[in-house]
């Protein structure tokens, strides 16, 4: 017998369809979820969509609901580590073995559609997952769902269900190969997640952005709420203090002065949902976002040195990392992109503001080469070495940066997910008080709102 591990069924079902990529269309999301019982129409929905923030508004809205004393499901991509993590109930990632069980339930429906004939092939990785999520939280008699939708709107696996108020949080390029390479078209596709007769609450984006979406809201007759529209917010103790017109609130936010956009997206989202009928104490709620997390964004691992991880993978992204590098010490970068990225554009935000970078491979078949990203980036300030293997950048990295330094990796959420699972299996290391203050490091570009 093999030393490695066998595949679990769902495991292998999972890995079958990762070939396929990435399918718009809603057809064989609609014939499984009708094979399935029609799952996504058992519990109340909130469908969150957006280039950047769509996470964390996620995150806000799902430690909220559950604060303030509801069964919620949270569904969210990618995962990092583990596919689990993209299906939670409770704050909890599915279990391996409920996991088992319901993308077992996905992969029976296909194939019986598929032999029907209903089905001209089996669906992708994420339409099973996402076809999962829906029946998991059936099954779990969930009282709401937070989804996040994975690319667009228009089209995504997600935009089946009937959200009973939605969010685009912002509007920026990226997908530009799937989604349109204008921010009005890119605006049109998140316009997917609108319904007649329902709000959608919007966060700040350009006016092209938002004359799109208010005329799809026209044609469809859906009810469009500007985020910041009426509402205040500024810092304060405990957090943010948000004054909208139903009153006033403080709220955690997570780290990054682009969190702040974000919260008052998550906030008036689940202003509006109340409003539509979801029946929760929004005063607890409120409470509920110091519970909020969301891996991989901003996410500061201790060590000697320490490390900060963001997947920073588009300009927006970049831009908002750069604004929180500028009150780190002197840092050591490690990138890598997927090759579909704009490269040139984020490792030139990104590479001048480190003391040196190493240049990886991300995981998976989209990613850049090293050679190809220098190619792409071109000449830049500092020192930039070429180290394909992720582990061995890592640790050149750490030796550039010195046990009292920092390391940064940014670039893809692969890449982070990848250092995450390299860091679970290293022992814990605490980092000792540096012998002097770090210096500070001088202002960058200023960064766009909303991300992650």
């Amino acid at each position: 017998m093999s030393g490695r591990a066998r595949r679990s069924p769902a495991a292998a079902y999972l890995a079958s369809r990762t070939r396929f990529g990435i399918k718009f269309g809603l057809e064989t999301m609609q014939a499984l979820l009708d094979a399935l019982g029609r799952p996504q129409v058992a519990y109340p929905a909130l469908l969150i969509a957006g280039t950047n923030g769509k996470g964390s508004v996620a995150a806000y809205a799902d430690a909220a609901l559950r604060a303030a004393g509801l069964r919620c499901g949270r569904y969210t991509s990618p995962h990092l580590v583990r596919v689990n993590e993209r299906i939670t109930v409770g704050g909890e990632e599915i279990a391996p073995d409920a996991l088992e069980t319901v993308v077992d339930q996905v992969r029976r429906a296909a194939r019986r559609l598929v032999r029907a004939g209903t089905l001209s092939a089996h669906p992708t990785f994420f339409e099973v997952v996402t076809a999962a999520a829906f029946a998991h939280f059936r099954d779990q008699a969930v009282d709401v769902a937070v989804l996040e939708v994975g690319m667009g709107g228009r089209l995504d696996a997600t935009n089946v269900c009937e959200p009973i108020a939605s969010a685009i949080v912002t509007v920026d390029k990226d997908h530009e190969q799937y989604l349109g390479s204008t921010l009005g078209a890119i605006a049109a596709e998140k316009a997917g997640v609108l319904r007649p007769g329902r709000v959608t609450v919007l966060g700040p984006m350009a006016a092209e952005a938002s004359i799109a979406i208010l005329r799809e809201a026209d044609r469809i007759g859906a009810v469009c709420a500007f985020a910041f529209e009426g509402t205040t917010a500024e810092p304060s103790t405990g957090g943010l203090r948000v004054r909208t017109a139903r009153g006033e609130r403080v709220v955690a936010t997570l780290a990054g002065r682009h969190q702040r956009d974000n919260a008052v997206v998550a906030l008036r989202l689940l202003e509006e949902a109340a409003v539509a009928g979801l029946r929760f104490d929004l005063a607890r709620a409120a409470h509920g976002f110091a519970g909020a997390r969301w891996p991989g964004r901003l996410q500061r691992i201790a060590g000697r040195p320490p490390l900060l991880l963001d997947g920073a993978h588009n300009v927006s992204g970049a831009l908002a990392l750069a604004e929180a590098l500028r009150s780190e010490p002197p840092f050591v970068l490690v990138f890598g992109s997927m090759a579909d990225k704009d490269v040139a554009a984020v490792g030139k935000q990104l590479f001048p503001l480190a003391q040196a970078v190493v240049v990886t491979q991300a995981p998976g078949e989209r990613a850049a080469t090293p050679v190809d990203i220098v190619a792409r980036v071109g000449p830049v300030p500092p020192p930039v070495r070429r180290e394909p293997g992720i582990g061995r950048a890592l640790a050149l990295a750490e030796r550039l940066a010195g046990p009292d330094g920092l390391v940064v990796v940014a670039g893809s959420l692969y890449l982070v997910g990848d250092v995450l699972r390299r860091m679970e299996r290293r022992p814990v290391v605490t980092r000792r008080p540096p012998a002097a203050k770090a210096k500070r490091r001088p202002a960058s570009p200023a960064a766009t709102r909303g991300r992650h």
